[in-house]
């Protein structure tokens, strides 16, 4: 086989450090395109950034170009360090060290888009915590709950 073709939907979620809500307005939606933004300057496309104060979802493209790995640690590294000029409340700024991606099947990509679009009515009713734990139930993912959040 001559091409490698690839189509692979992530969606990727993380948390500010110790989940500290300091995503607000006005910089929630700057953030949100400067995350997608990176993606796609990786040329992972990116599809939809959302989220809610103290974390975010990315639905995008992984390039068949870049690991996964290398595209959590450019989008975290350069973001944290833009958000920090974005004035008082923002220099201690940082991500959480773990993340979650979750692939996630073309037919539920419609879906997915509500989902992240839908955060700040999502999270009247539950919180992060809950929401990433859901997903962890949902995909079988084996973890211990000392080392996940931080």
């Amino acid at each position: 086989m001559g091409q490698s073709l690839v189509k692979n939907y992530v969606h990727i979620v993380f948390s500010t450090k110790y989940r500290q809500p300091l995503i607000q307005p006005p910089v929630e939606a700057e953030l949100h395109a400067y995350l997608g933004g990176l993606c796609n300057q990786l040329e992972c496309q990116v599809i939809k950034v959302g989220g809610y104060t103290d974390h975010v979802h990315i639905l995008c493209m992984l390039s068949k170009k870049i690991a996964l790995m290398k595209l959590v640690e450019v989008v975290k590294s350069h973001s944290s360090k833009w958000i920090k000029t974005k004035g008082e409340g923002y220099e201690s700024f940082y991500w959480q060290d773990g993340y979650g991606a979750f692939s996630v099947n073309p037919s539920e990509i419609d879906t997915v888009i509500g989902y992240i679009a839908n955060q700040h009515a999502h999270h009247d009713k539950k919180t992060f915590q809950d929401e990433y734990r859901s997903f962890l139930k949902k995909y079988n993912v084996e973890y211990d709950e000392r080392y996940v959040w931080d």
